[in-house]
């Protein structure tokens, strides 16, 4: 007897070299290479979280689990894997940039060290969507006085915006790119163990009467606020003093002007150099 296991919506984030790249999984019953109409929702819900204008390529990667013979898992992988790319395509993905159409087979697993083996197995009968976009560079908002590090003969009022520390839209978790662009900064400010500054946080596309947005970690209108608290707390476990930084949040009332993107942001402005 199957045992049918149906899982939805798998989302994270890698972010390697400044290249983001986000990988979407979606999962199927056993001998199964149709998406089911659930399973089609959840891939228009992802595709609304994610900013299609950016995207440069998309590779389509099919699995099976280990049960069963050799070739027909390789012909099943690839069967999951063309499924996706026709929904897709559906859904407004333009064909040439899928790149990547790719059966891989099946998953191999050590039943003798694997604590679940179902769970394990059904996990391997997917299909990965990998998604690489186009990275976000500062010279693109040429916008006069702001910089995209601390210089060394900083001034007061000096804006620094920080290119990779963007959020996805209602959180504010920091991702891997963040917190290496973070790491940067802290070397600077023991650099310069003069400078103090205020961390500004802000938010994007919210009512203009809707000064502040939801965060939805914590289910407040706090979004900015939030922000700029997750960066003044990562300075601080890295051993900036906090007699050195304010946070606030500015919520949407200081858009760029530039793509809204650009304004799930938070922004370091120099207080003191002295």
């Amino acid at each position: 007897m199957k045992k049918l296991v149906t899982f939805f919506s798998l989302f994270f984030i890698l972010l390697v070299h400044a290249q983001e790249e986000t990988v979407h999984s979606i999962y199927f019953d056993t001998d199964v290479s149709e998406l089911k109409p659930l399973q089609s929702e959840a891939v228009v819900a992802f595709l609304k979280l994610i900013d299609t204008t950016r995207l440069e390529s998309i590779s389509i990667y099919g699995y099976c689990d280990d049960i069963g013979k050799v070739d027909y898992n390789y012909k099943l992988s690839q069967k999951r894997a063309n499924g996706v790319k026709d929904m897709l395509i559906k859904k407004g993905i333009k064909l040439k940039i899928i790149v990547t159409i790719e059966g891989k087979g099946k998953v191999m697993i050590d039943e003798d060290l694997e604590e679940n083996v179902p769970e394990a197995r059904s996990k391997n009968r997917r299909v990965d969507v990998v998604l690489n976009f186009k990275p976000l560079v500062i010279e693109e908002l040429n916008i006069p006085g702001i910089y995209k590090t601390i210089r060394k003969d900083a001034v007061e009022g000096d804006r620094i915006y920080l290119e990779h520390v963007l959020f996805e839209k209602g959180s504010s978790s920091l991702t891997f790119a963040s917190k290496k662009e973070l790491d940067k900064i802290v070397l600077l400010l023991k650099r310069y163990p003069k400078i103090c500054i205020e961390i500004q946080g802000h938010v994007c596309c919210t009512p203009t009467f809707q000064r502040e947005a939801i965060d939805k970690q914590t289910k407040k209108r706090e979004l900015s606020t939030n922000r700029a608290k997750r960066v003044y707390r990562y300075f601080q476990e890295k051993g900036i003093s906090i007699t050195r930084m304010t946070y606030k949040g500015f919520g949407n009332t200081q858009p760029l002007g530039k793509d809204v993107q650009y304004d799930r942001r938070v922004e370091l402005i120099i207080t003191k150099t002295k």
